[in-house]
C-alpha cells in the first residue's frame, strides 16, 4: 500500500489518498481544494473507490461533491453526523462565516467493526469527543490508523465545537486508540502524522493514562 497526504484549505487540514498495486484508492477526509486532490489522484494513476469521512466539519467535507462526482463513488460518515453534511451549524461553518455544505452520503456507519472496500479492509472504531460521531479506520495489516481530529502529534482534537466533549475524547484515545500496536502510524487531520508508541510515551494530554 501507498498513501499520500495533501494539506489544504484555511485551516490546514490533511486529505489523505491510500492505494494499492492495482492503483485502487480510498479517499479520506477531502477538505477542500477539489481540483487540487484531483489533480493528485490522477497524477498517481490512482481509480478511487470510495471516500471516507472520519467526521463531518467544515474544513474535512468542502471538497466531498465535487470529488466524488468527478468519479461517481460512494461516501461514507457515521449515522451520528447524517445530517451534518447539509447542516452549517453543526459542521461548524456557519461559525467561520462560510457555508460549506455537501449531499447525503451513500452509506452510514452504524456500529463499530469490519468495512470492506475492494480489496481494502479496515476495522471501524468509534472515537467520539471532538464530535459525535467521529470514528477513525485501521488500516491493520498497513500498520496506519487515520484518526481525523481524534488524536494529534503531541495533542488531542479540541471539543468546544457543537457535540464536542473532552471527557469523551480522553476516553476514545484510551480505549480504542491506545490499545493498537505502539509502532501503528497515525494519520491525523491536521499536522504531522505520528504512532500511538510516541504520543503514549508524550503527547501531554494523556499523560494520566
Amino acid at each position: 500500500m501507498s498513501w499520500e497526504r495533501l494539506t489544504v484549505g484555511p485551516v490546514q487540514e490533511n486529505t489523505y489518498v491510500l492505494w494499492n498495486k492495482k492503483k485502487e484508492g480510498i479517499i479520506f477526509d477531502p477538505g477542500s481544494e477539489g481540483k487540487k486532490i484531483i489533480s493528485l489522484i490522477e497524477k498517481r494513476g490512482v481509480k478511487p473507490l470510495a471516500i471516507l469521512l472520519t467526521h463531518a466539519h467544515f474544513d474535512h467535507i468542502g471538497a466531498v461533491d465535487e470529488v466524488r462526482e468527478k468519479w461517481g463513488i460512494p461516501v461514507y460518515i457515521h449515522k451520528k453526523e447524517e445530517d451534518w453534511l447539509g447542516d452549517t451549524s453543526k459542521n461548524g461553518s456557519a461559525h467561520f462565516m462560510q457555508r460549506v455544505v455537501a449531499k447525503d452520503a451513500d452509506h452510514l456507519i452504524t456500529e463499530e467493526g469490519e468495512l470492506k472496500i475492494g480489496s481494502f479492509t479496515f476495522k471501524v472504531f468509534e472515537t467520539p469527543g471532538h464530535s459525535p460521531g467521529s470514528v477513525s479506520y485501521y488500516a491493520e495489516e498497513e500498520e496506519v490508523v487515520f484518526s481525523g481530529d481524534a488524536l494529534f502529534s503531541g495533542s488531542i482534537g479540541r471539543t468546544d465545537l457543537y457535540g464536542g466533549n473532552h471527557e469523551l475524547l480522553l476516553k476514545s484515545i484510551h480505549d480504542k486508540l491506545l490499545h493498537l500496536p505502539e509502532e501503528t502510524l497515525v494519520l491525523s487531520g491536521h499536522g504531522p502524522e505520528t504512532s500511538i508508541g510516541a504520543e503514549m510515551d508524550s503527547n501531554p494530554f494523556l499523560s494520566g493514562f
